[in-house]
């Protein structure tokens, strides 16, 4: 996909439009909240391979992603624009406008730099972007009487290691970094349990090859039927990977049972501390994406 045209001006424009004519976007009788508006794409990097339907699939899960990641209701319509430019092979921008349509004026403006085009920099970039917005738009929430739900039923697989220093090994697990694993899969089960959002059903009796053998993180989703024999609504899937020993990425992600969909995920990017710190970073990155981030 490319659209010509200054990235930067029809960002402007977007977001200068008068909240009347935004509004006519909205359906009669549809609830205050917050929309994502389809972004704009430019590539300037004048590389010779055509990536357009790569960079077309990137686009749309950043967008269904953003969509999923600031969904709340609001006290007032909230829009969100933008546009993410390609300037060269390694480096892309993202222009995020955030409109309040109720009270016709922009609440924000930011630009955002990241590095990478694959689909992992294209992931971190959102998470970067949905993370700035929910913290931008956490005054606005709409107070909504509490109403008791049940809790959550989640299967929180072991975590996996995937040891990519020198010295590591793809099919064998030393005793001590197992142990470490182990007390990554406590931390993260403590956390859910302690939230009183969630109840944790039991994953290690899960009688799956990839579970036994700990290689949910590459079976393309099977976590979610596994979850669902085992009675759970969610799956949640973690991965430490090793970059050397001293450095070191923690990523999750959970999925509806039933659906097989990806409901949340997130990564650390690349944090210093040895296998001891792999508990830590984990809690934090699932408090973070996962507890901090719902409405309690």
């Amino acid at each position: 996909m490319r659209r010509t045209g200054l990235v930067l001006l029809l960002t402007l424009l977007l977001m200068a439009l008068p909240a009347s004519r935004l509004a006519a976007a909205e359906p009669a009788g549809t609830p205050a909240g917050v929309a994502v508006d389809d972004f704009i794409y430019l590539d300037t990097s004048g590389e010779p391979t055509d990536q357009s339907a790569a960079h077309e699939r990137r686009l749309r899960a950043f967008e269904a992603a953003l969509r999923r990641d600031v969904t709340m209701e609001c006290s007032s319509g909230i829009r969100v624009v933008g546009a993410i430019k390609k300037m060269s092979t390694l480096v892309l921008w993202a222009k995020v406008g955030v409109v309040d349509v109720g009270r016709n004026r922009t609440i924000s403006e930011k630009m955002y730099t990241f590095r990478g085009d694959n689909d992992e920099a294209w992931n971190r970039a959102e998470d970067f972007v949905a993370r700035d917005v929910r913290e931008l738009l956490a005054g606005c929430m709409t107070a909504i009487p509490a109403v008791a739900t049940a809790p959550v039923q989640i299967a929180v697989f072991n975590f996996e290691l995937e040891d990519m220093s020198a010295a590591g090994s793809p099919d064998n697990v030393p005793a001590p970094d197992a142990a470490y694993l182990a007390d990554v899969t406590k931390g993260v089960r403590d956390l859910f349990a302690r939230s009183g959002r969630y109840h944790l059903v039991e994953a290690d009796t899960a009688d799956a090859d990839a579970a036994r053998k700990h290689d949910l993180r590459d079976c393309d989703g099977c976590d979610a039927p596994i979850a669902k024999q085992l009675g759970a609504d969610q799956s949640l899937v973690g991965v430490v990977r090793r970059v050397s020993r001293t450095e070191y990425v923690v990523r999750f992600q959970i999925r509806d049972s039933k659906t097989g969909a990806v409901i949340s995920k997130g990564d650390s990017g690349l944090r210093m501390g040895a296998n001891y710190s792999w508990s830590r970073g984990a809690v934090h990155l699932v408090r973070d994406r996962v507890l901090d981030s719902q409405p309690q």
